[in-house]
């Protein structure tokens, strides 16, 4: 499973061989440096163009728009404790800054050829040089931090930053040595001639990455395109990717043939553009204004934008005025520890100015608050009715023109996210698809005031009936057959609610009532978890018995712990940690509480799952400032039949295709 990396968030490295892969959308030069455990970089550990490789790492491409670095960690110097990924713009790139381009993104790969970690490193602007990723030992074990450092100052205010010698002498060593290595190369002889068969087009796309800075001054720039061209031998596409040799022939009329692809892009299509605003005023925001191949990425892209910017904007109003009321504070003091004060006017003015001065900073904050979040809400305005359906609540109008799809989206909405500041402003909130963990509807106390609101009746019944629209959104969201729902209520309580569930036929049978049944369902699922598992280690994925069902699998828990021995608890576990990876997935409705007496058995569990309420709770943080975010369910609009509608439409769907 790969872990998208935020800012300063590190990850363990269980691999010590790895390649690290680059995709800029543009040339990029790149660079590596080790440092000691006091973080001195030396002279001598510095991989550059003109020298590309260093005692356990090798970097392919380093002036590419596409580099990759081979690092093996065992082969590193004793000395070396860190290693540091460089990236810097050529001085002729244009434009000449990394803010002006795609984010670069960064992925970190195990021997084996699975992603590890990745990292798009968005927020940039004036930046010419940047410090991507780290790999640092700690107590013997390595670990991967996403660090996106910038610096305008160039890969000589970098590497002097890292404590090395003579900084701009040897950036301007390195500059050099770039262009003379970029100096065009003879042409290839008649004799380099390409032969049938070989291709030009193999060259991958990069990543579409994300949002590119902050809501009160945002411009997503257009990423640049145009068609991938054959270089001269022994230089490098548009894409970023070395040219053959014989990229190029001579033709009978003494020009040369082209054999790139005419409408061969090398980077995502530019978002579309706003149009133009009046002076001293923000863009109008468009549906889509962020990078990425389809209007789906470039959506999802910029809702993680507005996520990030929300959050950001936030904690700097809250910094702020936690910085006035210190202030205040400091100045109050003072004045109560000067004696003069306390005789005449002289005190009462000085506290009623400090306290006005502490007003004056958190107005003055308000105000750049409120500036951002007017453009944010302006921005949730226009992108909402454009959401797919897999991103939109069920009182979208898209839903009325629902079509069963093709192709599994992105990612899936399950709820809002909204902060004190802005409670009427909410960021949809989306989770990858396939799923990467399961779901936790908790059906308890949480202490929230909705929660408090409602007896513990219609809690249970909430929380069921949130399950129950999960389970439609993901059944809706899957081309047909490749999705299935299983369904455990073992005291037969959650009927009602189920009902949408059972009566479209697409259940793979009826909820499983009593013990016996909980048994008979888990064990058919870990069954299908032991085969898969065995069947992809041993590269026999074609040869699973026929019995074993290859769609994706939901499995519904409802009244736990209600009809579950310690075996069929062992089970669950079981599936919780090891069947996401092979397409076996969790929603748990469940009260903490009624299982208090499994004790810290159950822990893993609880810590697997992602947990959601079926009232607002704040019990979400995002990982950048840690703000306790408002989650709140998705709801059908009263009175509202589109969820049966949705799972007649996939029913027939099903049938039509014989799943």
């Amino acid at each position: 499973m790969t872990a998208e990396l935020v800012r300063g968030q590190n990850h363990p490295l269980h691999h010590t061989r790895l390649q690290i892969r680059v995709s800029a959308g543009r040339p990029v030069v790149a660079l590596a440096t080790y440092a000691d455990d006091r973080l001195t970089v030396r002279d001598e550990w510095i991989a550059h163009p003109a020298s590309p490789t260093l005692p356990g790492l090798d970097i392919s491409s380093p002036a590419a728009q596409a580099p990759q670095f081979t690092v093996d960690l065992d082969a590193l110097p004793a000395p070396a404790q860190q290693v540091n990924v460089l990236l810097a713009l050529p001085e002729d790139c244009r434009p000449g800054a990394f803010g002006a381009g795609a984010a670069p993104f960064v992925a970190v790969t195990g021997q084996d050829g699975v992603d590890i970690a990745s990292f798009t490193i968005t927020g940039l602007g004036a930046e010419t040089a940047l410090v991507a990723v780290e790999l640092y030992r700690r107590q013997s074990a390595w670990k991967v931090r996403a660090v996106g450092q910038g610096y305008a100052g160039g890969l000589a205010e970098l590497l002097d930053d890292q404590g090395v010698l003579r900084a701009p002498e040897k950036a301007a060593g390195i500059a050099a040595a770039l262009r003379e290595s970029a100096a065009p190369a003879p042409r290839a002889e008649p004799a380099q001639v390409r032969t049938r068969g070989d291709s030009p087009y193999d060259h991958p796309a990069p990543p579409g990455p994300g949002r590119q800075s902050p809501p009160a001054a945002r411009q997503e720039p257009a990423a640049p395109s145009g068609a991938a061209t054959s270089g001269a031998p022994g230089g490098e596409t548009d894409a970023g990717q070395p040219a053959p040799a014989d990229a190029e022939r001579p033709a009978a009329g003494g020009g040369r043939i082209d054999y790139a692809h005419p409408r061969r892009s090398a980077a995502p299509p530019p978002p579309p553009a706003a149009s133009p605003a009046p002076p001293g005023q923000p863009a109008a925001p468009v549906a889509g204004d962020a990078t990425g191949w389809s209007m789906e990425e470039r959506l999802y892209n910029q809702i993680w934008g507005m996520f990030e910017d929300l959050a950001r904007t936030t904690a700097a109003y809250r910094s702020a005025v936690e910085f006035a009321e210190s202030r205040m504070d400091q100045e109050l003091d003072r004045v109560l520890d000067d004696p003069r004060s306390r005789i005449g006017g002289a005190g009462d003015a000085a506290r009623e100015a400090a306290r006005a001065k502490c007003r004056r900073l958190a107005d003055e904050a308000r105000r750049v608050l409120d500036r951002d979040l007017a453009q944010l809400a302006a921005e949730s305005e226009v992108v909402e009715p454009a959401l797919p359906p897999a991103f939109a609540r069920w009182d979208n109008p898209c839903w009325h023109g629902y079509r069963v799809p093709m192709e599994v989206p992105m990612a899936l909405r399950i709820g809002d996210l909204h902060l004190p500041e802005s409670p009427a402003l909410r960021i949809p909130f989306l989770v990858r698809l396939p799923l990467e963990r399961g779901l936790w509807v908790d059906s308890g106390r949480t202490g929230s005031e909705a929660a408090l609101m409602l007896d513990e009746a219609q809690l249970r019944r909430q929380a069921l009936d949130c399950a129950v629209g999960h389970a439609a959104r993901l059944l809706a969201v899957y081309p047909p057959g490749e999705f299935s729902v299983h369904v455990i209520d073992p005291a037969g309580a959650g009927a009602a609610a189920l009902a949408p569930l059972s009566g479209s036929g697409l259940l793979g049978a009826p909820p499983a009532p009593g013990a016996q049944g909980v048994r008979e369902v888990l064990g058919r699922l870990t069954r299908r978890v032991d085969l898969v598992t065995m069947a992809v280690r041993g590269g026999a994925a074609d040869s699973l018995p026929p019995d074993v069902d290859a769609a994706e699998q939901l499995l519904i828990v409802h009244d736990f712990p209600h009809g579950f021995d310690d075996r069929a608890v062992n089970q669950l576990r079981y599936l919780a940690d090891e069947g996401p990876t092979v397409g076996v997935h969790l929603l748990m409705v469940a009260d903490r509480e009624e299982a208090s007496g499994y004790g810290p058995v159950l822990d893993p569990l609880w810590r697997s799952l992602l947990r959601i309420t079926p009232a607002p709770d704040d019990h979400l943080a995002d990982p950048w400032v840690r703000h306790a975010w408002t989650y709140e369910p998705l709801t059908v609009p009263p009175g509202s039949d589109v969820v049966r509608q949705v799972l007649g439409q996939v029913a027939a769907a099903h049938r039509a295709w014989g799943r």
